[in-house]
């Protein structure tokens, strides 16, 4: 009879030897017992946290996680990491600390799996940054281990319509326009979000779990599964195993997380007209495993992936909608038989991604979120990149539900959100505007501020697609119209769109794929010349250090990198 694998790949350090007894002392004050030092030490990292639903009812869910890997033979410990919630953060200054969450979050687990010489980890989240802040650290820490989302929330219902968090934003803007008044916005906010889950659209944590899943870093059909419903709590239990038999087979996060495992993820989010925010995550997520995944890889893939699912901000389609017409699994059984995933892709459950798809029901015949492939909404993926004297690196343009590919105006300069949010109430900004707000980038924000709040009140001024809205911050998934995101290189490290100037014209081309301001180079040189760089607005805290080290939009806006 062959002898037992040892699982404990890392923790025999602490399990083993006369100069551990402290260290088993404690763990023992824990809750282990002689037989537990014999097993793999497996962490449970929950983003557990009472200040936002998409998180709200992960403390069950990470207990099912330890359940399972307890039950087959690990020795699990629960511990947690943060989450901030951007609907809540949105359009005051709590939102430049979203995105730098997301370090905060693949750092502290990295640390404490380190710390502990932990031999696997179950990583669960929920809102927007715990996704790829947890398979940021799982990358970086390459020891075998899964994701689970937490789950979509249930849409809200409002005058026997589904509502959602971005019904509230734009309530805001059809408040300020006249068209809606006080009980009606009080209504809204009361029945926007009915309970446990992350915001129900293809919003960036449903995107972004879609993408995680297409990874092969999460079980098949979790990304979709909502919160609320009672399989969520098996996928936890089943996560706990896995981690165990990836230990037994010897499967690691970066035999997974492969150049072309990035690539079903891009196409997945392509295909369901995702996030612009999955530019910043994959790339950061990549980084994290060694994978080099650049901007125009995203606009590779894009020109051969069809946009083929109605879902919000731009269509009419949930998550939970999604779900039950076959989830993820069975858009990617659709992509795969037309050729555009890489079926021989390894997996968390130890199998190809050809091979959990054998085993995946198609889509529901009569569902309408995901139209017929050969009838696209776009022919090509929604998410494209632009690149021209305005942005040499590139910015990022969400093309779904635009009717329009071109737009050219005059620039409205603004360095911060506060002034143009205070422009648009006032009716200051008309109909064929570009809309700028710069100096609010990695660096300058700090932490590159989501623009839903304004996004929002556009649409709801009656003025979406009428104005074009162009920042070196970012936007919610949640956002749509005719806006550009991540101009890189960014206004305070000195690029082109710090250069801008009240009334410059602005071209913005879709079809070209080209962002413009009409200056002669000469113009440019001489503001060049006279461009003086802000000061960092924080100098000391979280903030101050994020700045420092951030890397560009363009890079994943990652403070991991080589400084050098």
């Amino acid at each position: 009879m062959a002898e037992k694998k040892d699982l404990r790949i890392r923790s025999k350090v602490i399990s083993e030897g006369v100069n551990r007894v402290p260290n088993r002392s404690m763990l023992r004050a824990v809750g282990f017992e002689d037989e537990d030092f014999q097993k793999p030490m497996i962490g449970v990292a929950s983003t557990w946290s009472e200040v936002t639903p998409c998180n709200i009812h992960i403390d069950d869910l990470a207990k099912e996680a330890k359940q399972g890997a307890a039950d087959n033979g690990g020795a699990p410990m629960i511990f947690n990491t943060i989450t901030v919630s951007d609907g809540i953060a949105m359009g005051h200054e709590g939102m430049h600390y979203s995105l730098p969450s997301r370090e905060i979050i693949a750092d502290s687990i990295e640390t404490v799996t380190n710390a502990e010489r932990l031999d696997g980890v179950v990583a669960i989240g929920g809102c927007d940054k715990t996704t790829p802040g947890c398979l940021m650290a799982l990358g970086r820490l390459n020891i075998p281990s899964v994701y689970v989302y937490g789950g979509t929330i249930q849409p809200g219902k409002l005058n026997g319509k589904d509502i959602d968090i971005v019904s509230s934003f734009e309530a805001v803007g059809q408040y300020h326009e006249g068209t809606i008044d006080d009980e009606q916005l009080h209504k809204v906010e009361c029945h926007a979000c009915p309970g446990a889950g992350a915001c129900g659209g293809m919003y960036t944590a449903n995107t972004m779990a879609s993408a995680v899943e297409a990874l092969g870093m999460s079980i098949p059909g979790s990304s979709s599964t909502p919160a609320v419903n009672d399989y969520k709590e098996q996928e936890c239990k089943q996560a706990g195993e896995l981690v165990i038999e990836l230990l037994e087979k010897g499967i690691y996060p970066r035999d997974i997380m492969t150049k072309k495992a990035f690539e079903n993820a891009v196409t997945v989010v392509m295909a369901l007209g995702g996030s612009t925010n999955a530019f910043l995550h994959l790339t950061a997520m990549a980084h994290s495993a060694g994978v080099d995944l650049s901007l125009d890889d995203f606009e590779r893939i894009r020109q051969e992936v069809p946009h083929i699912a109605d879902m919000k901000p731009s269509g009419k389609y949930v998550m939970q909608d999604l779900y039950e017409s076959g989830g993820v699994p069975a858009v990617m059984k659709l992509l795969h038989e037309q050729g555009l995933l890489h079926g021989d892709c390894l997996t968390v459950t130890g199998k190809t991604v050809a091979e959990n798809l054998e085993e995946a029901a198609p889509l529901k015949e009569g569902q309408q979120v995901i139209v017929p492939f050969d009838e696209p909404i776009k022919p090509n993926g929604p998410l494209v990149l632009l690149k021209g004297n305005l942005a040499p690196e590139g910015a990022v343009a969400k093309m779904s539900g635009q009717k329009i590919s071109r737009f050219e105006g005059p620039a409205r300069v603004f360095d911060g959100e506060a002034e143009a949010t205070t422009a648009i109430v006032e009716d200051q900004v008309k109909e064929g505007d570009v809309v700028v707000i710069r100096n609010v980038g990695p660096k300058g924000g700090p932490g590159m501020p989501e623009m839903l709040s304004i996004t929002s009140m556009i649409v709801g001024k009656g003025l979406g697609g009428k104005v074009a809205l162009l920042t070196d911050g970012r936007f919610s998934g949640g956002s749509h119209g005719f806006v550009i995101g991540h101009v890189a290189p960014e206004a305070f490290v000195g690029g082109p769109v710090g250069l801008l100037k009240e009334g410059d014209t602005i071209t913005i081309d879709s079809d070209t794929q080209q962002i413009n301001f009409d200056v002669t180079d000469e113009e440019l040189e001489k503001r060049k010349q006279e461009w003086v760089q802000p000061e960092l607005r924080h100098k000391t805290g979280v903030l101050a250090k994020y700045a420092r080290l951030v890397s560009s939009a363009s890079k994943g806006a990652v403070t991991d990198h080589d400084l050098d």
